[in-house]
């Protein structure tokens, strides 16, 4: 979980090769609607959001009996991720976690992705970090992503936060 450019996708897939899970990003659960939303630079509501993350909770569900599997999505909010953990209770978050200043960085130097970096100051506007009675982790992100990757791993095993 976190903010556009945080760097879910490239760790998310690492983190899946690492614990030999399928992996699965979110963006491929958006309606065609929401990618013409963000794209235009109109955050989602609520509403546009409750049937992806529908989706994304039952992904993980039906991976949750046969070993696991890694989805990324930003789960921005404590509500999303009732939503999520609604289909999977058993979920364990990765917060990935940076300054507005490095991700806006990071996201003004990709490209081919249809979220603008005009967006990322809803998103940080957005975000309710981890409580302490989630499952899940935070990982800084000022590392490279094989590092971010073997944190989040390590923390995923434990059921906690990485050491």
């Amino acid at each position: 979980m976190g903010v556009s450019g945080s760097g879910k996708s490239t760790v998310g897939e690492l983190l899946a090769r690492r614990l030999g899970v399928p992996y699965a990003d979110a963006d491929a659960f958006h309606s065609p609607a929401n990618i013409a939303k963000m794209s235009a630079g109109t955050p989602l509501t609520d509403d546009d959001r409750w049937p992806w993350l529908d989706a994304i909770g039952a992904w993980a569900a039906g991976h949750a009996g046969r070993g696991g599997g890694v989805v990324t999505c930003s789960a921005l909010k404590r509500a999303y991720r009732d939503r999520l953990r609604a289909a999977d209770p058993g979920l364990f978050f990765v917060h990935l976690d940076g300054s507005r200043e490095l991700i806006g960085s990071r996201m003004a130097a990709r490209t081919g992705h249809f979220m603008p970096g005009a967006l990322l100051d809803s998103q940080f506007a957005a975000l309710e970090p981890l409580q302490d009675d989630e499952r899940g982790a935070r990982v800084g992100v000022g590392a490279d992503a094989e590092h971010l990757a073997d944190l989040a791993a390590a923390a995923v095993r434990r059921g906690g936060p990485p050491a």
